[in-house]
């Protein structure tokens, strides 16, 4: 079974009915924005891809292309398909949006410099003028350890590989996740400033699995796709119109200077049979089955399987509310009977009830 073969096998079995999910979204985002959040509107960051077009998509046609505010957030390793997508999409749904280069506060941050230092930990001669990119290998390897390596390329387009230490691998991780927390910190500039709320972009794939950065792209006030698979926003996105060259465009980092899809950087396989191992771990559904239909080895399935439950279990955590020794203790009454249990109340001379 080919590629194409497999996708229709996949599209067949997560289809939807489009017009009735996009109405169903389409009320969430009114009733969570108007009624739960009171707000006026949302903000949408605009990468060009699939998932954040599809969300200005619906939040346009829920609330109006005046009360949907555009942002578009290039950096100097982004590729230029990712700002002329993100023109793209901003002209294709007439709304207001603006564009910041956030170059500057990376840089004053020290995402740059602190990603490289750990870089030529490992490579000495990379140096400023290389690209680059980090790895992992593909589950259709077979067992062996799947660890980072990182990817440099000269700019006489010589490439380095060489496998990543843990210290390293966790250095240039947190140097990047500067980004998304940059970029986020903007949206809610932006969200404060016209009395928005904050819509985010993960589908299923990417909320279930933890492809998120924690405080970055994994904050939203609401994130009206995430519980829809990979393949089911291609099919939203078709049955929106958006235009071809976001609907057919693959599934993109645009984190490193290297291009890089997702499945190297971090699901190892690509998203269509991810998303319908997804669909069968979630239902019960056997990999014998599951590797059946797709026409793959089951042990590869297997694979798939057993690092969908690893990624889980690594990034529960992101999902998690902050921890406190009172978890009660969330609106002010119960802060108040918490405090008064340690005696603040009576050092501060409040009599019963406070005043």
């Amino acid at each position: 079974m080919n590629v194409q073969e497999q996708k229709a096998v996949v599209r067949d079995v997560l289809r939807i009915d489009c017009e009735l999910e996009s109405r169903r979204i389409m009320e969430a985002i009114q009733r969570w924005t108007r009624d739960t959040m009171r707000k006026r509107g949302v903000v949408v960051a605009l990468s060009g891809g699939v998932d954040s077009s599809v969300v200005g998509a619906l939040c346009v046609r829920a609330l109006g292309p005046e009360r949907v505010f555009g942002l578009m957030m290039p950096e100097k390793d982004s590729s230029a398909e990712t700002m002329e997508l993100s023109k793209l999409i901003v002209e294709h749904l007439g709304i207001q949006a603006e564009c910041h280069d956030i170059t500057p506060l990376l840089t004053a941050a020290g995402c740059y410099w602190r990603r490289d230092e750990a870089i030529r930990g490992v490579i000495p001669e990379y140096g400023s003028s290389y690209k680059c990119k980090i790895v992992l290998p593909s589950l259709s390897d077979g067992e062996g350890l799947r660890v980072f390596s990182v990817v440099v390329e000269s700019p006489e387009g010589r490439r380095t590989k060489a496998r990543l230490p843990l210290n390293t691998y966790l250095q240039i991780v947190a140097a990047t996740n500067f980004k998304q927390r940059v970029r986020k910190m903007l949206e809610y500039f932006h969200a404060d400033r016209l009395n928005f709320a904050v819509a985010g972009t993960p589908n299923l794939q990417e909320y279930d699995q933890g492809f998120f950065v924690k405080l970055g792209d994994g904050s939203a006030d609401l994130k009206p796709i995430a519980h829809l698979y990979k393949t089911q926003v291609y099919q939203l996105a078709e049955y929106l119109d958006l235009p071809q060259e976001i609907r057919s465009r693959p599934p993109t980092t645009d984190t490193y200077s290297m291009a890089q899809d997702q499945e190297e950087f971090y699901f190892s396989v690509p998203y269509y049979i991810l998303d319908l191992c997804l669909y069968a771990v979630n239902e019960g559904i056997p990999a014998g089955d599951t590797a059946r239909l797709l026409s793959l080895d089951v042990a590869h399935v297997e694979r798939v399987y057993r690092d969908i439950q690893a990624k889980r279990n690594a990034t529960r955590y992101q999902h998690m509310p902050p921890l406190s020794l009172d978890s009660k203790a969330r609106i002010c009454g119960d802060l108040r009977r918490s405090q008064q249990s340690w005696g603040f109340a009576e050092r501060i001379g409040a009599k019963g009830g406070g005043r």
